[in-house]
Protein backbone atom coordinates (compact mmCIF):
# COMPACT_ATOMS: atom_id res chain seq x y z
CA UNK A 1 0.00 0.00 0.00
CA UNK A 2 1.35 3.43 -0.40
CA UNK A 3 1.06 6.63 2.06
CA UNK A 4 1.17 10.37 2.14
CA UNK A 5 2.38 11.37 4.93
CA UNK A 6 2.52 14.80 7.23
CA UNK A 7 2.53 16.62 10.40
CA UNK A 8 2.81 19.27 12.19
CA UNK A 9 4.91 20.10 14.89
CA UNK A 10 3.32 18.42 17.73
CA UNK A 11 3.40 15.26 15.78
CA UNK A 12 6.62 15.03 14.38
CA UNK A 13 8.05 12.13 16.74
CA UNK A 14 4.54 9.34 15.68
CA UNK A 15 5.28 10.29 12.33
CA UNK A 16 8.79 9.63 12.58
CA UNK A 17 7.66 6.81 14.01
CA UNK A 18 4.81 5.96 11.37
CA UNK A 19 7.05 6.21 8.47
CA UNK A 20 9.98 3.33 9.44
CA UNK A 21 7.04 1.29 10.78
CA UNK A 22 5.56 1.49 7.38
CA UNK A 23 8.44 0.85 5.41
CA UNK A 24 9.83 -1.90 7.57
CA UNK A 25 5.86 -3.77 6.84
CA UNK A 26 6.67 -3.56 2.98
CA UNK A 27 4.39 -0.38 2.19
CA UNK A 28 5.82 3.13 0.44
CA UNK A 29 5.62 5.80 2.41
CA UNK A 30 5.91 9.81 0.83
CA UNK A 31 6.80 11.80 4.00
CA UNK A 32 5.03 15.17 3.18
CA UNK A 33 7.12 16.87 5.86
CA UNK A 34 7.80 19.05 8.11
CA UNK A 35 11.31 17.51 8.92
CA UNK A 36 12.11 19.66 12.32
CA UNK A 37 10.04 20.56 15.57
CA UNK A 38 10.19 24.08 14.90
CA UNK A 39 5.90 25.77 14.63
CA UNK A 40 4.03 24.65 11.35
CA UNK A 41 0.56 25.23 11.12
CA UNK A 42 -1.49 22.10 10.34
CA UNK A 43 -3.95 23.02 7.73
CA UNK A 44 -1.01 23.63 5.33
CA UNK A 45 0.47 19.84 5.70
CA UNK A 46 -3.52 18.72 5.77
CA UNK A 47 -3.70 20.13 2.37
CA UNK A 48 -0.96 18.57 0.77
CA UNK A 49 -1.37 15.09 1.79
CA UNK A 50 -5.33 15.66 0.70
CA UNK A 51 -4.04 17.16 -2.69
CA UNK A 52 -1.90 14.03 -2.93
CA UNK A 53 -4.10 11.46 -2.26
CA UNK A 54 -6.84 13.19 -4.42
CA UNK A 55 -3.55 13.18 -6.96
CA UNK A 56 -2.85 9.06 -6.52
CA UNK A 57 -6.67 7.39 -6.04
CA UNK A 58 -4.50 4.06 -5.10
CA UNK A 59 -3.12 6.09 -1.98
CA UNK A 60 -4.24 6.75 1.18
CA UNK A 61 -2.80 9.78 3.60
CA UNK A 62 -2.06 9.47 7.01
CA UNK A 63 -2.21 12.92 8.86
CA UNK A 64 -1.12 13.64 12.44
CA UNK A 65 -1.01 16.08 15.26
CA UNK A 66 -1.60 16.94 19.05
CA UNK A 67 -4.80 15.33 19.01
CA UNK A 68 -5.65 14.81 15.41
CA UNK A 69 -8.96 17.06 15.15
CA UNK A 70 -7.44 19.83 13.30
CA UNK A 71 -5.73 17.72 10.75
CA UNK A 72 -8.90 15.64 10.34
CA UNK A 73 -11.54 18.90 9.72
CA UNK A 74 -8.73 20.53 7.35
CA UNK A 75 -8.70 17.09 5.39
CA UNK A 76 -12.25 16.78 5.19
CA UNK A 77 -12.64 20.31 3.17
CA UNK A 78 -11.70 18.30 0.37
CA UNK A 79 -14.30 17.11 -1.96
CA UNK A 80 -13.17 13.52 -2.06
CA UNK A 81 -11.68 12.90 0.93
CA UNK A 82 -13.15 10.99 3.63
CA UNK A 83 -10.69 11.91 6.59
CA UNK A 84 -11.15 9.50 9.87
CA UNK A 85 -9.63 10.30 13.35
CA UNK A 86 -8.85 7.09 14.80
CA UNK A 87 -8.30 6.24 18.58
CA UNK A 88 -7.99 2.62 18.29
CA UNK A 89 -7.55 0.05 15.97
CA UNK A 90 -12.01 -0.28 15.82
CA UNK A 91 -12.46 2.99 15.04
CA UNK A 92 -9.53 2.48 12.32
CA UNK A 93 -11.37 -0.82 10.99
CA UNK A 94 -15.15 0.74 11.31
CA UNK A 95 -13.45 3.72 9.38
CA UNK A 96 -12.87 1.69 6.42
CA UNK A 97 -15.26 -0.78 6.18
CA UNK A 98 -18.25 1.79 6.53
CA UNK A 99 -17.23 5.29 5.44
CA UNK A 100 -14.19 4.44 2.91
CA UNK A 101 -11.84 6.57 4.52
CA UNK A 102 -8.96 7.17 2.81
CA UNK A 103 -6.77 9.46 5.27
CA UNK A 104 -6.06 7.97 8.65
CA UNK A 105 -6.04 10.66 11.15
CA UNK A 106 -4.54 10.32 15.09
CA UNK A 107 -2.93 12.50 17.41
CA UNK A 108 0.66 12.14 19.11
CA UNK A 109 -0.53 13.24 22.53
CA UNK A 110 -3.69 10.72 22.28
CA UNK A 111 -2.08 7.90 21.81
CA UNK A 112 1.57 6.07 21.81
CA UNK A 113 3.43 3.58 19.66
CA UNK A 114 1.63 0.66 20.47
CA UNK A 115 -1.65 1.66 19.86
CA UNK A 116 -0.50 3.11 16.62
CA UNK A 117 0.81 0.26 15.38
CA UNK A 118 -2.39 -1.53 16.12
CA UNK A 119 -4.41 1.41 14.18
CA UNK A 120 -2.20 1.03 11.53
CA UNK A 121 -2.71 -2.61 11.01
CA UNK A 122 -6.24 -2.27 10.83
CA UNK A 123 -6.33 0.39 8.81
CA UNK A 124 -4.38 -1.81 6.34
CA UNK A 125 -5.96 -5.42 6.54
CA UNK A 126 -9.59 -2.95 6.08
CA UNK A 127 -11.40 -2.59 2.91
CA UNK A 128 -14.81 -1.04 2.14
CA UNK A 129 -17.63 -3.13 2.92
CA UNK A 130 -19.83 -2.04 0.04
CA UNK A 131 -23.69 -2.61 0.17
CA UNK A 132 -25.56 -0.80 2.28
CA UNK A 133 -22.87 1.48 3.14
CA UNK A 134 -22.20 2.75 -0.82
CA UNK A 135 -25.51 5.00 -0.63
CA UNK A 136 -24.27 6.80 2.68
CA UNK A 137 -20.64 7.50 1.25
CA UNK A 138 -22.89 8.66 -2.01
CA UNK A 139 -24.73 11.10 0.09
CA UNK A 140 -21.46 12.12 1.85
CA UNK A 141 -20.00 12.59 -1.58
CA UNK A 142 -23.29 14.99 -2.30
CA UNK A 143 -22.66 17.59 0.08
CA UNK A 144 -21.39 20.82 -1.55
CA UNK A 145 -20.60 23.72 0.82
Amino acid sequence: MKFYIATDHAGLDLKDYTVELLKTKGHEVIDLGPFSKDRVDYPDYAVKVSEAVLADKEAQGILICGSGIGMSMTANRHSGIRAALCHDAYTATVARGHNDANVLCFGERIIGKGVCESILDAWIAGSFEGGRHIQRVAKIEAIKS
